[in-house]
């Protein structure tokens, strides 16, 4: 069997938030307090940041953390974190954890990481959660998601989906941006050419549900704090105040 490692891939170039990975609450960066909801999976054999940014880099070795560098051409997280899983042949199992959720809970990265491993049929796990709030479920900044009665993903949508002829019937999900990966999967998801639907969506998972690939998903039931914005740079201190 070969290893699991979770992986943070994490830029300094934001368009809303320039540098977020290294602005300080409570006295941690961002980056550091992912790493540390990383470093409580029970699951994980390594966990390294994959960044571009040698501030970053510098500010994981910090605080102990592993990092390696990584091209600044690659046009979004998974390429990033194939340059880095090619040069780690005893990395059989990915967790894709983005740099900007402090607020993930490792129980739930453990699911990622169990659904991916345990599951023949899964190429890919991923999160969601029951949407409740009519102004969510009509997002389009919100991906939503319909499974089937095993959990596997049908399909993922900017649009509110099912359509409702009929209301009070079906459950809404929303998506959360983690990813488990077989190795052979994330291989294929760096080198395969974007889809029809993944372009017309702009969502990248697609490409892999047009090849294919079976998405499993497990629900949870916390809403994130993705830290893209000052707004939700704020929400996070208030949330890590009221607990200390």
């Amino acid at each position: 069997m070969g290893k699991t490692a979770i992986i943070i891939p994490a830029r300094y170039g934001s368009s809303r938030l320039e540098g977020k990975p290294l602005l300080k609450v409570a006295g941690k960066s961002v980056i550091q307090w992912v790493y540390e909801k990383a470093k409580a999976s029970k699951y994980a054999d390594m966990i390294i940041v994959a960044t571009d940014d040698e501030r970053i880099y510098n500010e994981v070795k910090s605080f102990g953390g592993e990092v390696e560098m990584t091209s600044v051409d690659h046009k979004c997280g998974s390429d990033r974190i194939m340059e880095l899983v090619s040069r780690h042949p005893e990395i059989a199992y990915i967790c894709n954890l983005q740099g900007d959720e402090p607020l993930i809970k490792p129980e739930s990265i453990d699911e990622v990481i169990k659904n991916v491993k345990e599951d023949e049929q899964a190429d890919i796990s991923t999160l969601i959660r029951v949407l409740t709030d009519d102004e969510e479920i009509n997002n389009p900044n919100l991906v939503k998601c319909v499974i089937d009665k095993n959990n596997f993903a049908l399909y993922f949508s900017r649009s509110k989906i099912p359509f409702e002829r009929n209301t009070g019937i079906a459950k809404f999900y929303g998506h959360l941006g983690i990813y488990g990966y077989k190795r052979a999967a994330l291989e294929a998801m760096t080198t395969l050419e974007q889809t029809p639907l993944e372009k017309t969506e702009s969502l990248e998972q697609l490409r892999a549900l047009e090849n294919g690939m079976k998405i499993k998903t497990s629900i949870v039931d916390f809403v994130p704090v993705g830290i893209d914005t000052r707004e939700d740079l704020e929400k996070f201190k208030q949330i890590i105040e009221a607990q200390l």
